[in-house]
């Protein structure tokens, strides 16, 4: 369902800059982020047990990330279970919400957050900030929100654009995600982003730069040395140019001798 927020929304991350002295030129920060949950519905008490993000600057991968497990205090619906696979006891000796939440609004503070559906993934969010009574209580108040579910929706309107139809319409390597899982999520959306928004951006990624799920699989691919076999050049037929030699006279003779690609290939000709 379509949430009406607008494509992007954003709170008032205030700008940091130092009073006489000159302005740098600003880094675009954003982070690639997805969650993984109890269950569907905030208002029913579901909670977050997994966030993993991944950081852009200026469009490509950074190596920085945020991955952790959490415990939700609460029992996983076995619906869910069967989406992303996380059991209660996987989660038993894991950390609650509030004890991340400092590290994670630190890593994601003043960026802008890239997140598929994220009305979902926002409300989670907003409902663990209020849970703990944290002073920052919603996510829109430091970040700027980038939805990639209604870009997607924008540029493909009519077609699937889940997660997985736009990795098959950009040719994109999921081929690891069997289950769902928010940090193999966002670095395979990021992938996703970047072909959605900039076609080959992803492909001049820093060689040092922990490389995303499309990225990994791009690694074995090197450069084209010198000792690379010349192209094999393909020459037309005599029957081909025949039939090519007749097409043009017959182009020229129904234009009235007006057929420029003979006179092109006969510039000295009547």
């Amino acid at each position: 369902m379509d949430s009406g927020l607008p494509l992007r929304y954003s709170g008032s991350p205030g700008a940091r800059t130092t009073s006489g002295h000159k302005k740098e030129p600003a880094k675009l920060r954003q982070i690639v982020l997805d969650t993984e949950t109890t269950g569907l519905e905030p208002s029913q008490g579901h909670r977050i047990i997994e966030i993993g993000a991944v950081e852009l600057v200026n469009r490509r991968v950074s190596g920085n990330r945020f991955h952790q497990y959490l415990n939700p205090e609460r029992e996983i619906e076995a619906g869910a279970i069967e989406v992303h696979g996380i059991t209660n006891e996987m989660l038993a000796d894991k950390p609650r919400f509030a004890d991340i939440a400092a590290d994670f609004l630190a890593f994601v503070r003043d960026s802008e957050l890239i997140i598929h559906n994220a009305p979902f993934d926002v409300g989670f969010i907003n409902s663990e900030l209020a849970l703990m009574q944290a002073e920052d209580r919603r996510i829109e108040d430091l970040c700027r929100v980038l939805d990639t579910l209604r870009l997607a929706r924008s540029r493909h309107p009519g077609q699937k654009n889940d997660l997985d139809s736009l990795c098959k319409r950009y040719h994109i390597d999921n081929s690891q995600r069997t289950l769902h899982g928010a940090l193999l999520d966002a670095e395979i959306l990021a992938d996703v982003y970047l072909a959605m928004t900039g076609g080959q951006t992803a492909l001049f990624q820093d060689v040092a730069a922990q490389p995303t799920a499309q990225g990994a699989a791009r690694a074995g691919a090197g450069p084209v040395g010198r000792e690379r076999s010349p192209l094999a050049v393909i020459r037309a037929s005599a029957q081909e140019l025949a039939a090519h030699a007749a097409w043009m006279d017959e182009i020229d003779k129904k234009s009235g001798g007006k057929c420029v690609w003979k006179k092109l290939e006969n510039p000295g000709g009547t």
